[in-house]
């Protein structure tokens, strides 16, 4: 399979002239003031080209990172597996995980995103994520086995997404059979992403909600004051009399 035919795949071929033309790079520099490893993560995941990046090389940059992740992610996805392995890989390490989004996490890719402690978003950036594949050739009883074996990586990815959807399991199931393609904002209601890169109406967004949160904490506040009364003497005895309602 060529990297042209495993974009067909995808049911929406609208983006597929940009996803062809993401370049493999992957780098990693240390950043000793800071205590960052940078890495950039560019083209196809996994798949024995040339211009992929396979798990195997994610490892071996891993193994002498220090301190924090700060990782640059591009890429139209590619081989679910060693999309898993790469995001297990990142889940072990000891630091902070940070990764942004610096133009497509699709397929493979969205589950290395989910490996991030913190998901920004770049502006315009976007997030695919759907039904696992394969290329079948054999008998009937021979693509059931391969149906239930896909059923079965679905759900182990699904697992991975559900670290961070905020969504049910159902509905995150349905966006994999159905192909979803998340924008940046849609990333972050969904809760795969924290925060959208730049956009300084998520800020003033932010702003407001910690405006609201200290007026409902002061709001509370006063209530509880209200509520704190001296208790009244009983009054004194009377004859009856007629009674008034306010």
């Amino acid at each position: 399979m060529t990297k042209l035919d495993f974009l067909k795949t995808f049911k929406n071929q609208a983006y597929l002239p940009q996803l062809e033309k993401i370049d493999r790079k992957l780098e990693s520099r240390y950043n000793e003031a800071d205590d960052v490893t940078e890495i950039t993560i560019y083209g196809v995941i996994g798949y024995a080209w040339r211009e992929s990046v396979s798990a195997s090389e994610i490892d071996d940059i891993l193994k002498d990172a220090k301190g924090d992740l700060l990782i640059h992610l591009n890429s139209p996805g590619g081989d679910a597996f060693d999309g898993i392995a790469i995001y297990n890989r990142l889940k072990k390490h000891k630091g902070k995980v940070t990764i942004h989004v610096d133009g497509w996490a699709c397929s493979a890719a969205s589950v290395i995103a989910m490996a991030a402690d913190e998901l920004i978003m770049g502006l315009g950036s976007m997030v695919m994520i759907h039904e696992a594949s394969n290329i079948v050739w054999g008998t009937k009883t021979q693509m059931r086995k391969e149906a239930d074996v896909l059923d079965e990586l679905e759900e182990g990815i699904i697992d991975i997404y559900m670290t961070k959807a905020k969504v049910s399991r159902e509905d995150i199931r349905a966006a994999v059979d159905a192909e979803t393609w998340y924008s940046a904002q849609k990333a972050v209601d969904i809760g795969f992403a924290n925060a959208v890169a730049g956009n300084s109406d998520d800020e003033k967004e932010n702003e407001i909600a910690a405006l609201r949160t200290q007026l409902a904490d002061a709001h509370n506040e006063i209530q509880q004051l209200k509520n704190k009364k001296e208790p009244e003497p009983d009054p004194a005895p009377a004859a009856p009399a007629t009674r008034f309602f306010f």
